[in-house]
């Protein structure tokens, strides 16, 4: 059984009696194997699989913990045990009690809201600043959503006073923003945690004992969905030194302050590393220690390969940097994807790439744009959900998104008609739509304190579409007089129009997206995408040879997802899949690059840390904006404990592009490698 291999430590800490129980758990030392020791510890114990709620900040984390615990137990038995990371585990629990909610990604909500923004006029305010863009608006509303239980207006002026000229316009848009997404059921992730809260008020979730991996990093919203489920047992797992993500809200006193929340809590603490090497962890503790203390740890190196120090490479430039680091890379004996290279700053991955690319070396990127988040990709999964919920605006806007001439507001505006004219259901409006409505459009509103402003006020005539061969029910539908509605948008809705009328029966994911891939919808968005990619001679003109490959390159894309559709037997099960996990999902091989917030948890053989100028590493601009020297000394620690036996860290003097001297990064002091 899993208590057999552990420590005494370790072993200590999975045996607890229920109660309040933090482990500190520092880098290496085993953390997965205690939890997934207390789970079976439970569970022999007579506490029904049922009764436990694992939380994690990675589905993938989950799912390595359940499937080692399934070593020891019927896997009928373990399924049973509610796992998954905080959204997750929200999302099954609220629609296992009936809840109807369709989720969405922060990109796809954050054009809902453009939707609604640009109908605002902000230049009638004077400030001393410029108005927070749409998209920065919906960010720092989620900052707020997890880090504050105050009225967003007070937080925001406190927060950032040049502002509150524009509060009321900001807080108008975000109430029509949460009225839309009520109205049409959608959720964020931030939702499914203040809805779960919500739900808990009055449906009790029964939990003997709530586990929670990565203790370190929850945000105050966090925290009170753990509050919520009301468990007088949890058994908490962290490492203060590895708080990283305060730009999420995370707060840092949640861990700090078990012991005076839980009067009854018990501190156990895993002191044997068994990842690093002495010199390694030796090198990282000499730079957390510059940071205030708030567990004593003292950890004891077990592993027995040879200690090779750290070493320090000192470059004049940038670019050569990058060049010398990737040579090194190519003749390491090293399996490259036991290999990381791992930057502060993601301008940083870009040249490495290029690098590690121009000498045949294969590498993946973590954290860049990956399969599910090309636009190609997007638009087909967006035209599957038309389908399954013709009430979805976000889908419908986004499809309208490669229609010539139809922008975010006119294609809200114009669901917002088929809307209507389908008395509820957009594509009935668009294909049977109600003939006794004759202006789906209605009035506009004017507000000249919220930026109101009127667009059109009159409708267009249908006439001018008369020779585009149009059938006539299509014709004559009102959606048509819409003033701003061109030829190139007309056409494009009449794509539209024909694919749901010839998808009407089809059911599994696999024939739905077949049949999208070989329609005249998806070539005209096909079309627009690869002409956009093919710009050349300053954006102006198309390489319609080079067109003509993106556009196999993108019906390939399709006929991939096309293949993970085939595992699927019902469509809301297959988006709801891969809306939930396509984020965990990364493409390639090879070395690693990746961001330190994107290393944390993972570890390799050698590792890279590049770019350790003052300035970049810490990162002055983030740390004048909220973060902090000591966060940023928590992130070198996370980075140079990713490394279990080599380990080489880098900095150049000069960047001759930006044209910007450095110097080194103070960690490089702090850990002994430069001396002053």
């Amino acid at each position: 059984m899993p208590l057999s291999r552990l420590n005494e430590e370790q072993k200590r800490a999975a045996t607890a009696d229920l109660g309040h129980n933090l482990i500190i758990a520092s880098a290496g030392t085993g953390k997965t194997s205690t939890i997934v020791a207390r789970i079976a510890y439970l569970l022999q114990n007579g506490i029904k699989p049922e009764e436990i709620l694992l939380l994690t900040f990675t589905n993938k984390a989950s799912k390595e913990m359940i499937d080692r615990v399934s070593r020891y137990f019927n896997k009928d038995i373990v399924s049973k045990i509610e796992a998954g990371t905080f959204h997750s585990v929200s999302y099954r629990l609220l629609k296992r009690n009936g809840a109807k909610i369709v989720l969405k990604q922060p990109k796809e909500l954050k054009i809902l809201l453009k939707s609604i923004y640009e109908k605002r006029n902000f230049s009638h305010i004077e400030a001393k600043t410029k108005p927070y863009r749409y998209a920065y608006l919906y960010d720092i509303f989620s900052l707020y959503q997890n880090s504050s239980e105050q009225n967003f207006s007070t937080w925001l002026a406190n927060k950032n006073p040049d502002h509150e000229p524009f509060l009321d316009i900001y807080a108008d848009i975000l109430n029509e923003f949460k009225s839309l997404k009520e109205k049409f059921g959608y959720v964020d992730y931030n939702d499914l945690l203040l809805n779960i809260i919500k739900e808990a008020k009055t449906n009790k979730f029964f939990f003997k004992e709530i586990l929670v991996d990565e203790y370190q990093d929850t945000n105050p919203l966090q925290g009170r969905v753990i509050d919520s489920f009301q468990s007088d047992s949890l058994f908490c797992v962290g490492d203060y030194d590895q708080s990283i993500y305060a730009f999420n809200g995370a707060d840092i006193n949640i861990i700090g302050s078990f012991k005076q929340r839980y009067k009854d809590a018990e501190i156990f603490t895993l002191n044997k590393n068994y990842r690093s090497t002495a010199q390694i962890l030796s090198l990282a503790n000499r730079v957390i220690k510059k940071n205030p203390r708030i567990y004593k740890k003292e950890l004891i190196v077990t592993k027995n390969h040879q200690d090779i120090p750290p070493k320090l490479f000192v470059f004049e430039e940038v670019c050569e940097q990058y060049e010398q680091v990737a040579k090194k890379i190519k003749f390491s004996s090293t399996y490259k994807e036991e290999i990381a290279v791992i930057f502060r700053n993601n301008s940083s991955a870009d040249g490495i790439e290029a690098s590690l690319r121009e000498l045949g070396i294969s590498c993946k990127r973590k954290g860049s744009v990956g399969f599910f988040e090309t636009k190609e990709i997007k638009a087909l999964l967006n035209i599957v959900t038309l389908l399954v919920n013709p009430k979805d605006i976000m889908a419908f806007v986004n499809v309208f998104e490669y229609a010539k001439g139809i922008g975010s507001v006119i294609g809200k505006e114009i669901f917002e008609a088929l809307y209507k004219l389908g008395n509820g259901n957009a594509i009935e409006g668009l294909i049977n739509y109600d003939k006794s409505i004759k202006n789906p459009f209605g009035k506009k509103i004017h507000n000249y304190q919220l930026g109101l402003f009127d667009d059109f006020e009159d409708l267009g005539s249908v006439a001018r579409f008369r020779d585009l061969g149009f059938d006539e029910n299509f014709l004559s539908n009102p959606i048509l007089k819409h003033p701003k509605i061109s030829k190139d948008g007309a056409k494009f809705i009449y794509s539209l129009y024909g694919f749901i009328k010839s998808t009407k029966r089809i059911k599994s994911p696999y024939k739905i997206i077949s049949h999208i891939i070989n329609s005249q919808l998806f070539d005209s968005i096909a079309t627009t995408l690869s002409k956009q990619r093919a710009l050349r001679g300053n954006k102006t003109v198309v390489d319609n040879e080079l067109a003509q490959q993106i556009k196999q390159n993108i019906i390939y894309k399709g006929k991939i997802l096309l293949n993970i559709a085939k595992n699927y037997d019902m469509i809301d099960k297959f988006l709801n899949a891969l809306v939930l996990g396509s984020s965990e999902i990364t493409e390639g091989e090879g070395v690693n690059l990746l961001s330190i917030h994107a290393s944390k948890g993972l570890e390799f053989r050698e590792v890279y840390i590049i770019d350790l100028m003052d300035g970049r590493f810490p990162n002055k601009k983030l740390m004048s904006q909220g973060g902090s020297l000591e966060e940023e000394r928590r992130l070198f620690y996370v980075a140079t404990t990713r490394a279990k036996e080599l380990l080489y860290l880098s900095f150049a003097k000069y960047d001759k592009i930006k044209k910007i001297q450095y110097s080194h990064s103070p960690f490089l002091e702090e850990a002994g490698l430069i001396r002053v």
